[in-house]
């Protein structure tokens, strides 16, 4: 015979559930957020198979094209079909800023709690590390790591992860700083956990949310600066699709009237990045602790 309670595990997860949904319920901003970036999900997943054009192959004939039923975006100067290479360039474009984001994310809250809850020297060496980083204008700092490194998607996901480390390492370590000696830190302490315990399971919980809203910031600046590197040729190498690449080369043909090379991969990148921006508070209240309640 059974008690007829729930096992632990699925009771978490419907709470966890009934929170999200609450989250959305409560910020139609947020929920409208959620199902734009739903899309350009399932574009990065399933546009490349669905597109109906090649986005590489060339076709001198209908080259310049305006859109049309056929060519909804229009075509570019070697006749590739744009809407094609728009929608898959959502894959790689995503791909950068989430990688970007997610080893910066890793690698900042890590030194940040460490050096926020130990203090001391290691604190010091850190910030002076993050100093130097941020001394350098950012986009500026990318530029030269891709240039020594080489033009390659790799050596953009490192460049765009170095240069978002300072970001986290010093937020996280605000937060840590401040809770360290909170009074559910000490009393974790004093029931005999770990300092490492503590760390992950008591005091970083309460730093998500805050770093829920850079992420969200980070992921939008990502793809800009990704875009940015393409943008002046020190970024993904043509003929990849990418929404950079295509604004720079729709870019030379705004004056002769072919508005639409340009427009359509720089409404996408806009719209992307407008996502990111708008899901950082939804984001945050996911996340945080006191919400659940």
């Amino acid at each position: 015979m059974t008690d007829g309670t729930l096992p632990a595990a699925p009771v978490a997860r419907s709470q966890t559930a009934s929170h999200i949904l609450y989250v959305l319920r409560e910020n139609p901003v947020t929920a409208a957020s959620f199902v734009m970036f739903a899309f350009f999900l399932l574009s990065a997943l399933i546009g490349p198979y669905v597109v109906p054009y090649d986005p590489l192959a060339t076709d001198a004939v209908n080259a310049l094209q305006p859109p049309s039923f056929a060519h909804p975006f229009g075509t570019d100067a070697l006749g590739r079909d744009v809407f094609s290479r728009v929608i898959v360039a959502t894959r790689l474009d995503l791909v950068i800023s989430v990688a970007a984001v997610a080893i910066s994310f890793v690698i900042g809250s890590v030194l940040g709690a460490i050096a926020g809850y130990r203090g001391g020297l290691i604190d010091a060496v850190l910030n002076r590390i993050l100093d130097t980083i941020m001394a350098f204008p950012l986009f500026v700092l990318a530029m030269g790591i891709v240039a020594a490194l080489g033009n390659s998607v790799t050596n953009i996901i490192i460049a765009t992860a170095i240069i978002n480390i300072p970001f986290y390492a010093r937020l996280v370590r605000a937060e840590v700083n401040i809770r360290r000696e909170a009074g559910f830190a000490l009393a974790a302490k004093l029931a005999g956990n770990s300092d490492a315990r503590v760390l992950a399971f008591h005091i970083f919980p309460n730093a998500l949310p805050p770093m829920m809203v850079q992420v969200s910031l980070n992921l939008g600046w990502a793809i800009l600066n990704a875009a940015g590197l393409s943008f002046i040729g020190l970024g993904v190498k043509p003929p990849t699709p990418e929404w950079g690449i295509m604004v720079a080369e729709g870019a030379n043909y705004i004056v002769s009237g072919e508005w639409w090379l340009a427009l359509f991969p720089g409404l996408w990148l806009m719209l992307a990045v407008f996502t990111f921006n708008m899901m950082g508070d939804g984001l945050r209240d996911i996340v945080d602790p006191r919400r659940r309640t």
